[in-house]
C-alpha cells in the first residue's frame, strides 16, 4: 500500500488560528501542519478535512479515484463540504468490516475515547492501523477478540498526546520492532524541529511533513532508546517529566523511587502524589535504594528517581555526615557503595533512565556536610554519565543534549 499524509496535525491545524504561542509562531512553511488526513492508494480517504483536494494536488495525487471516505472522530464547527465526485463520508460501527471495491478491507477498531480507529488491509496484504486524536484501542488483549495475528506494518497515532496507546499496542503484540510508527495529530504542545524529532524518537516513532508519501511495510530505522540515559537538572526543572517521557511508549516500566516515605510531611506526600498520578497505570513502583540487584536482574525498563536521594541514603548508612566518621572509614565506604552502583549500571542489560540533581552551580553550602554532599553528588553524576550512552540536562523545562 502507498499512503500519502495530506495532513498530520490536530483538527485545529498547526499553527492554530489566532494562537500567539511560540510553537505556533515557528510552525510556518514546511513546519505547518493541516488536520490529519490520509489517502491510501488513491482509493481510501481517512478523515475528510478542509483543503483535502488542494493538499492532494500539492502532493501529486488526485482524489478523483477515491472509493471510500471514512471519518474517525466527531468534527466540531461547520461541516466540511464534500468535494464533487467523492462518496459520502461515513463512520463504520465498531467491529464492523468493510470491503472496498478497490480491493482494500477496512475494520473499525473501538477506542477508549470518542472516535473510531481503522485497520486497513491492502490488496497486497500489508496492514496499517490509524487511530483518531486523543484515543487508544479499547479492550484489546493478547489472544483476545480483535488481536492481530501479526504486528501491523504501520501505525499512525497520537504518539505524543497518548503515548500509552502505543504502549498498549506493543503489550498486545499489535506493534512490534519492525512496525513503522508515524506520529500524527501533532499539536503546539511540542515545538517543531529537533524537539519534535527527539520526543518521537524516544517513543520509537517518527514524524513526517504534510504531503509525504510512504510505503506501508517498508522498514524505516528509528533511533533506539539508549540502554542507559542520565537526566540531570535543578529543582523543578522538569527533569522527572523528561525522564518519564523517555519511557512513556513502553508497555511496562519499573519506577524505582529512592525517596521512601516521610511520615508527617504533607508537602512531601503531595509531591509524591503528583508524580504517581502522572505515571501510566501499567507502571510498577518499587521503593528502594538497593539499586545494584535491580540492575543485575532482567526485566522491563527501570526509571530511577533519583540518584541524589540514593546518595543521601548511602551517606546516612556510612555515617558520612559526621566529620570524624568521614575522615576515618566514611569516605572509603561511600566510595565502595558508589563503585558498586556504577559497576552494576555498566553491566546491566536493562534499559535504564536515571534522574539526578545538578547542584554544583548554586550557592556554596554553609556546612562541611553540605559541601561534602555537593561534591560527592558531582562525582556520582560524572561517573554515571561516563557509563551512559545518553545524557540530558534539563533547564527551565528544556532538554539540552550533553551526550548522544
Amino acid at each position: 500500500m502507498e499512503l500519502t499524509l495530506l495532513g498530520t496535525g490536530t483538527p485545529e491545524g498547526l499553527p492554530r488560528p489566532g494562537c500567539p504561542c511560540a510553537a505556533c509562531a515557528v510552525s510556518v512553511g514546511t513546519r505547518a501542519r493541516a488536520a490529519t488526513s490520509l489517502l491510501v492508494d488513491g482509493a481510501v480517504l481517512l478523515d475528510l478535512t478542509p483543503g483535502a483536494v488542494l493538499a492532494g494536488a500539492r502532493a501529486g495525487h488526485s482524489l478523483a479515484g477515491v472509493r471510500q471516505v471514512l471519518l474517525t472522530h466527531p468534527h466540531e464547527g461547520p461541516s466540511v463540504e464534500l468535494p464533487p465526485g467523492l462518496p459520502a463520508a461515513v463512520r463504520v460501527p465498531d467491529g464492523r468490516e468493510l470491503a472496498v471495491i478497490s480491493g482494500h478491507r477496512v475494520r473499525a477498531v473501538p477506542m477508549d475515547a470518542p472516535g473510531t480507529g481503522y485497520e486497513v488491509t491492502g490488496p497486497d496484504g500489508s496492514r496499517l492501523l490509524y487511530l483518531p486524536p486523543g484515543a487508544a484501542p479499547a479492550g484489546q488483549e493478547r489472544g483476545g477478540l480483535g488481536f492481530p495475528q501479526r504486528p501491523y506494518d504501520m501505525v499512525l497515532a497520537d504518539v505524543l498526546g497518548r503515548p500509552e496507546a502505543l504502549a498498549r499496542l506493543r503489550a498486545t503484540g499489535a506493534a512490534g520492532p519492525t512496525t513503522d510508527v508515524i506520529a500524527v495529530h501533532l499539536d503546539h504542545d511540542t515545538p517543531p524541529g529537533r524537539e519534535l524529532e527527539r520526543r518521537c524518537a524516544a517513543a520509537g516513532a517518527r514524524a513526517v511533513p504534510d504531503g509525504t508519501t510512504v510505503t506501508v511495510g517498508e522498514y524505516h530505522a528509528v533511533p533506539d532508546l539508549p540502554r542507559r540515559t542520565l537526566v540531570l537538572g535543578g529543582a523543578r526543572s522538569g527533569k522527572s517529566l523528561e525522564a518519564e517521557r523517555r519511557l512513556a511508549g513502553f508497555p511496562e516500566v519499573v519506577y524505582v523511587a529512592t525517596s521512601g516515605t516521610r511520615e508527617g510531611d504533607p508537602e512531601w506526600a503531595a509531591r509524591i502524589g503528583l508524580h504517581r498520578d502522572r505515571r501510566p497505570g501499567s507502571w510498577r513502583t518499587v521503593e528502594t535504594c538497593e539499586l545494584a540487584p535491580l540492575l543485575a536482574e532482567g526485566g522491563p525498563p527501570l526509571l530511577i528517581d533519583c540518584l541524589a536521594l540514593w546518595l543521601t541514603d548511602a551517606m546516612d548508612r556510612v555515617g558520612a555526615w559526621d566529620d570524624a566518621v568521614w575522615a576515618g572509614r566514611g569516605r572509603k565506604e561511600l566510595q565502595e557503595r558508589m563503585a558498586e552502583l556504577v559497576g552494576a549500571l555498566r553491566a546491566t542489560r536493562r534499559t535504564v533512565v536515571a534522574v539526578s540533581n545538578e547542584v554544583g552551580s548554586g550557592i556554596v553550602p554553609a556546612t562541611a556536610s553540605g559541601r561534602r554532599f555537593r561534591d560527592e553528588l558531582g562525582r556520582l553524576n560524572a561517573a554515571v554519565a561516563a557509563e551512559s550512552e545518553h545524557v540530558l540536562l534539563v533547564v527551565a523545562g528544556q532538554a539540552l543534549v550533553l551526550k548522544d
